[in-house]
């Protein structure tokens, strides 16, 4: 009798789990997936960028990514349930020929560059070019990377507002990922931007 008591017990309480899980895996389903590319020149913080917003932790002596990482996050936005993935590439010019297959599907993407580097910034157009000819017109963000390494400034504010101006992005953005500035504003504004294109888009296959 002790051991059929007992599992039943057990029965019980793997019917309680798998309605947990099932009802877990139903609060995080998401309403908008969105695919979004971290590009930018080797080294100027775009893995850091990522951990940062992912774990709210500033990573130092990061390596160099070697190809593409994969991130997630999901976040409540407007109402709406957002599941961001990142891809965050690799920055390295022997790296590049990945990118024209690696940027399909994409619904977006983040363009960083160090203000302490201006050669960082005179390479956006190849990496906007890369991304516009493999996913489309999709709304891009130019990022001015270290805002915290500011007494080494050689890349004016201006000189980015200008260039995100020139290159038809999206949005503009400084910003620190080891002081946290900006960082959670940058991927709210991709995020709104995202999210109304989407619902543009299927307004007009609605109609």
């Amino acid at each position: 009798m002790y051991k059929e008591y007992i599992i039943k017990i057990i029965f019980s309480l793997l019917i309680i789990f798998a309605l947990f899980k099932k009802n877990t895996e139903r609060l995080m389903e998401s309403d908008y997936t969105f695919k979004v590319l971290m590009l930018g020149d080797a080294s100027v913080g775009k893995t850091s960028l990522t951990l940062r917003y992912i774990s709210g932790f500033f990573v130092e002596d990061l390596r160099l990514t070697i190809g593409v990482d994969f991130f997630s996050k999901s976040v409540f936005f407007n109402g709406e349930r957002i599941k961001l993935q990142l891809w965050d590439f690799g920055g390295e010019e022997r790296f590049r020929f990945l990118l024209p297959q690696y940027a399909k599907g994409a619904s977006g993407a983040f363009i960083l560059y160090d203000i302490t580097h201006p050669a960082s910034l005179s390479h956006l157009p190849d990496w906007s070019y890369i991304v516009r000819e493999n996913a489309g017109d999709v709304p891009l963000m130019l990022v001015g990377s270290k805002a915290d390494l500011s007494e080494y400034r050689s890349v004016k504010r201006e000189d980015g507002i200008n260039a995100a101006k020139r290159y038809n992005m999206r949005s503009f953005v400084e910003l620190s990922s080891k002081t946290g500035q900006n960082v959670e504003k940058a991927f709210e504004v991709l995020a709104q931007i995202l999210l109304e294109e989407s619902k543009k888009k299927h307004a007009k296959m609605d109609f």
